[in-house]
Parts: structure tokens; sequence; C-alpha cells
């Protein structure tokens, strides 16, 4: 039908401007834009009615079928490179595949759904220093950073530098020089005792060994060995950076800190440390999850649909579930996936292509979609927009009683005309309310640059970042699918796939600022 009427416009305008030959010019005009209007008007009556009759096939019983999947404890936590991602991974690809998308990326066994990569992590073990008779375990007791790998125990010496202030009249090439600091200047010592030519440095941090701890405790999930990153880490650096609590300096100097911060002459106060550091390299295997639907008539053209499929795994025995965090954003988007995939079968299928894809490692540091926007499977400069789809299931508490909403950000970011037609879409259809409290670019919260869809933007990329907000359960066990509200999930599918289906079949591409 929507082919249809577009075929009887053209004919009908090329035969009034046959007929302009024996009319008045502006006669002419004047009925050629009246006509164009109402024609303009069918088309989008048409088109709107096409998009509504498919986006009625994203409904709750499909919802709550597909997170009851990717949220269950079998798939424990969906970790990146951990068996229950890779399950999760089989279950997306499979999806893909019933819905009729092709697996556009080249592997030797032929096109795959998998986009693979490699990350790295450093494996830290028998990690410990050692003065007198006290052992510190690093984690538990101290804190490191880079250093050379001993392959078991060496001494070195310690030099005792104050607050850090007298470090050009000590001589400590081949040692370690030791400072104490309560403030954030810590960095500028530690490099110039390096710029000194000593091997490292040890801090005492913190007014007394409680605020340490309380510091160790805040660090521990950063310096850990879970954290993983795109490109492989050098196992050992030039040199040691160690943060220990005051109260080793009794062993380290056979004096407490409190009476050596009295002392007026601190020259030739040393002391010995026993360092262990051995590190490796490990390397974990991870994959994004890509469906291929090819376009019409603006096929070279591509619209990419994104969300993160991975959680934070298992923690002390409990499942991170993340049915909220992102099963609810990967739930969406296969919803909306089968919709495009239904429109298709119906000879209605979009005009530019569309890539529906699922990433790993964006709890690891949006590192999937880094991977994808380095190494792209297609054309960056032909990719249209990207709609990005990361926690649309809960209401958080600023809108409790009145969930008809979700955060819309960065839709302006790069594209006025890219906020405009979100919002034209929305006033059509859903008419959901567009939260912008999260897009204000003083936001404390820096939403805009904490999901898959920066890395796109970074590229010049007009997106849309779909978002319900924090709640109680972000982050924690207690993120499960009882906690999902099913009707406002499939509102917000909805508006996503009337936007998607806008942006797919208009024109023109949308336009940059």
């Amino acid at each position: 039908m929507f082919e249809l009427l577009k075929k009887m416009y053209f004919e009908l305008v090329a035969h009034m401007i046959i007929i302009a030959t024996t009319l008045k010019i502006t006669y002419m005009q004047k009925l050629i834009s009246i006509v164009a209007l109402v024609m303009v008007a069918t088309l989008a009556i048409a088109q709107s009615k096409q998009s509504k009759k498919f986006a009625k096939s994203i409904n709750e019983n499909d919802l709550y079928n597909r997170l009851a999947v990717l949220a269950s404890d079998s798939l424990e936590g969906r970790e990146t490179g951990t068996e229950g991602q890779k399950k999760a991974a089989d279950y997306i690809s499979s999806r893909f595949k019933e819905f009729g998308f092709e697996g556009p990326v080249k592997s030797n066994a032929g096109n795959s759904y998998y986009q693979k990569f490699n990350l790295y992590k450093l494996n830290d073990k028998d990690i410990y220093i050692i003065a007198g008779d006290r052992k510190l375990e690093f984690l538990s007791d101290f804190m490191s950073f880079g250093g050379i790998n001993t392959e078991g125990e060496v001494s070195k010496e310690v030099v005792y530098l104050g607050d850090g202030s007298s470090i050009d009249s000590v001589d400590l090439k081949g040692k370690i020089g030791a400072f104490y600091t309560s403030k954030s200047n810590w960095r500028d010592i530690a490099a110039k005792i390096t710029e000194a030519g000593a091997e490292g440095t040890l801090a005492f941090m913190g007014a007394t060994d409680d605020i340490f701890d309380q510091s160790l405790n805040r660090m521990k999930s950063f310096i850990s060995g879970n954290r993983l990153t795109l490109n492989k880490p050098a196992p050992s650096t030039d040199q040691w950076l160690f943060f220990v609590p005051p109260s080793f300096a009794n062993e380290l100097f056979n004096k407490p800190l409190d009476s050596l911060k009295q002392q007026s002459d601190i020259s030739g106060i040393s002391g010995e440390l026993k360092v262990s550091l051995n590190r490796s390299i490990q390397t974990v295997e991870s994959e994004n999850v890509l469906g291929y639907l090819p376009g019409t008539d603006l096929k070279d053209e591509l619209l990419v649909i994104t969300s993160h499929y991975d959680h934070l795994g298992v923690r002390d025995g409990e499942v991170y579930n993340g049915a909220d965090d992102d099963g609810s954003g990967t739930t969406s988007l296969l919803e909306i996936a089968q919709a495009f995939s239904l429109a298709k079968e119906k000879g209605k299928g979009p005009r530019r292509s569309i890539l529906f894809m699922t990433v790993s490692g964006e709890e690891k540091g949006l590192l999937g979609s880094d991977y994808y926007t380095q190494n792209p499977v297609f054309d960056l400069a032909k990719t249209v927009t990207n709609l990005n789809i990361d926690m649309v299931g809960r209401v958080d508490p600023d809108h409790e009683g009145k969930p008809d909403y979700v955060y819309v950000i960065g839709a302006d970011k790069l594209s006025s005309e890219l906020h405009e037609l979100s919002e034209e879409i929305n006033s059509n259809t859903l008419k959901l309310d567009f939260d912008y409290k999260y897009n204000d670019e003083n936001d404390p919260n820096r939403f805009y640059y904490r999901s898959d869809h920066y890395n796109f933007a970074k590229n010049n990329i007009p997106i849309i970042f779909y978002f319900n907000g924090v709640h109680a359960d972000y982050h924690k066990p207690t993120d499960t699918i009882e906690k999902i509200n099913l009707t406002l999930m499939k509102k917000r599918a909805q508006v996503i796939f009337y936007t998607a289906w806008e942006i797919a079949n208009r024109d023109n591409r949308v336009k940059l600022d």
C-alpha cells in the first residue's frame, strides 16, 4: 500500500506538470502544493498504520519469557568471559537466527553472529611486603600499583623522607623512598622520588590505620584482578608504588610514625623491606552478538540498536541476575528486532539496514562497544544513528506514582533534528514523559558517558540513550525479574521501535548539527 501511494503521487505530479502548459503557472504551483501536502499526509498515515501494526507484536508475555532466560540463575550473572555470558550469547544468537537475520561477521567458518575479541587482566599472586616480623598481604593489608616482577622475594633499602619536602638532598638510586601524607599531593611527591632515581615509592597513607583501611576498601574493586582491558597490559613496570598503614613505620624504622614526624633531622633514617611481586597476564575471550537486517533502497546506510547483555556474575556465592541492568534492555532489543522481522516477512522491511547488537564488557568499562567502534563491521561513516537501551524495566524513586516516563539522554548532543524527531514520534504514539534531567551537561552522574552509546557518539554518530534511572537494587543481587514493570517496559520498547522505524524509513539520514 505504501509503495502504491508513492507511485500514485509521483504519477499525479507528472501529469500536472504536463497540464501546466495550458494553465497559468501560479495557479498550477498552488495546485501542486495542495496535492503534495495531501499525498504526504496520506503517506505518513499509511506509514504510521504499518508501524503500529508491528509495534503491537511487542508484548508483556514475550518480554517476560525472554527476560526469564537472561536473568535466570543458570546464566550466573553473565559476567564477561564466563560460561554464563557465553550461554547468554548463544541464546541471543539463536533468536537472531530465528528472526531470519544475517550473521554479518566474517570468520573462517563463514558468516557469524559473533564478533569475538580478547580482553586482558593482570593476575596477582604471591604479592606481599615484610618489615621486621610483620607481613602485609596485597589488598588485605596494603595496596600496590605496578612494580618489577621479583619472581621470589627480594630485599630493598627504604629511605625515610618525612613529608617529601627534602627529596633533593637524599641519595635514592636503587632504593625505595618513603613519605607520609594525608593529602592528595602524593602523585607529585611520588614523581619527584622517581625522578631522583628511586626504584619505588612507599606512602604512609592516612592519619590512622582506620582511615587507611577505609581507603583500601574503597580501592579494592578498582585494583583487584577482576579489571579487564582491551589493550594488553605490561605484567610489570619500572617503578613500585606501595600504600601502607601508618603503623607499618614501627616495623620499618623501629619508631612510630608520629615520633618520626616530630624529628627535625631525618637524615640517615632507613630500613629494610622484603618484597614479593609476581603478576601474569590472563587472556579473557568474549564476544558481541550481531544480527543484521538488510535494508531496501537505502541499504548502504545503517541504524544500530544496542544493549549490553553482560552483568556482574557471582560474588560471595550470590548471583547478580541483572534483570534490569541490562536484561531489560537486551530483552527489549530482541522484541524490537522481532517486530522488524515480522515487517520484513510482510514485505515492509526497512529502507535502511539495521544492526541489532548486544555487547559484552559494558560493566568492565564499555569494552565491547569500544571494540566494535575500533573494529566496525560496517562503515561508521554510513552509520546514521545509534539507539542504546540500558535499564528500561523499573521505576526510580523520582517517578514513584507516575511511572509512564523514560530518561532520554544525548538526543540533542550531535543532532537537534534527532531530538525533534524523537519528540515528535513520542507525541504521536506513546506520549511518555521524556525526562531530560540526566541530559544536562552539568549533571554530576554523567550518564551520557557511562553506557555503550558513548563510543558511537565519540565517532560523531548521533545517539539516543534510553534509561529508567538507578534504584535500590542497582548493582545488587536483588535486581531480579519479579521487580520488573512489564507494562512500562513494553511502552518504552514500543516508543523505541517507532523511533527506529522512522529513522530507518525516512528519506534523509539524520543530520548532524
